[in-house]
């Protein structure tokens, strides 16, 4: 029996797209998709319906079809977790001890788990974000992923378990609707604009966020879990750096395509959560390390949303 790939948390923004690649690299049958509810798209590959905190059934699973590569992307969300702290903490934590767990036992090989812009808080440096810095997230999700990020270095230097991480920062893909994130606006607005030709956006109009197009997260991510191990220096989790820009920079991008667009600003809760966040990241030691660049500008990247959104948004 061939060796296969676990994809955990398939159904959300990133797992739609790294399924769909990891299939095209790696086969069909080669890749497992999971997730806790029932995939709403036919699927090319196997699909196992999969609680994550259920360590019995995550272990048949990974035997049933000799997984040795888990890609963990179960989580709840920045925006979401805030509404529902305690599960937050429960799943973001006890998923990554349940798949940390299997490598250590030496039954699976290799794992990916994500962590986030989240991780860094209002004391980081906002420009320029180095890869070691002050660190105080003020989020659910933020601390949740600090602390895995502890916990995937720990794991590495106690057990030998080969984690590979990157802090992804908010991204944007056309294959999916936004998870619950506060960098979802940057999704949402290219809907809104191809349905309503309006947007009423809860971030202030300069509130500059690291972004990064969805298939530039989907190459960083297989990247990373192909490079040779010796490569991979940092085992908490890499910076990872793609577009910066603010509400009214992606709105003045929008409107060279359809020119009525207009947008408005309202601001929530989630204003607070990004003026914790950095506006620009340095990811010097992802280019280093494994070669990382990304491939998508602001301009490219509305053109192709656009583009491929007027197919399929009615």
């Amino acid at each position: 029996m061939s060796e296969t790939i676990l994809v955990i948390g398939s159904s959300g923004q990133i797992g739609t797209e790294l399924v769909e690649e990891l299939r095209n690299q790696y086969g069909n049958d080669n890749v497992v998709a999971s997730d806790i509810k029932e995939p709403q798209t036919p699927q090319k590959g196997p699909f196992e319906a999969l609680d994550i905190l259920n360590k019995e059934q995550l272990l048949k699973v990974v035997e049933r079809h000799n997984v040795k590569e888990v890609y963990l992307l179960a989580a709840l969300l920045s925006a979401t977790a805030e509404k529902n702290p305690e599960f937050a903490w429960e799943l973001n934590m006890n998923s990554l001890f349940n798949v940390l767990n299997l490598a250590k036992d030496g039954i699976i090989k290799k794992v990916f788990w994500p962590s986030s812009i989240a991780v860094f808080g209002p004391t980081t440096p906002k420009k320029d974000t180095p890869q070691y810095t002050i660190m105080e997230p003020s989020t659910v999700y933020g601390i949740s992923k600090q602390a895995g990020e502890r916990w995937c270095e720990y794991y590495y230097k106690k057990y030998g378990v080969d984690v590979r991480s990157i802090r992804y920062p908010g991204l944007i893909g056309y294959k999916s609707l936004p998870g619950g994130g506060t960098t979802d606006y940057a999704v949402d607005i290219f809907h809104q604009a191809i349905k309503h030709g309006e947007y009423k956006c809860f971030l202030n109009a300069t509130t500059t966020l690291p972004m990064m197009y969805m298939s530039d997260a989907i190459k960083a991510t297989i990247q990373i879990m192909q490079a040779p191990k010796e490569n991979i220096k940092i085992r908490s989790s890499y910076n990872l750096a793609g577009i910066s820009f603010n509400p009214e920079e992606i709105a003045n991008e929008i409107k060279k395509h359809i020119p009525t667009f207009t947008i408005s600003y309202k601001e929530d809760f989630r204003q607070k959560i990004a003026d914790s966040w950095p506006q620009t990241i340095n990811d010097k030691d992802a280019q280093e390390d494994w070669n990382w660049s990304p491939e998508y500008n602001l301009e490219t990247m509305s053109a192709n949303m656009i583009k491929n959104l007027k197919l399929i948004v009615t």
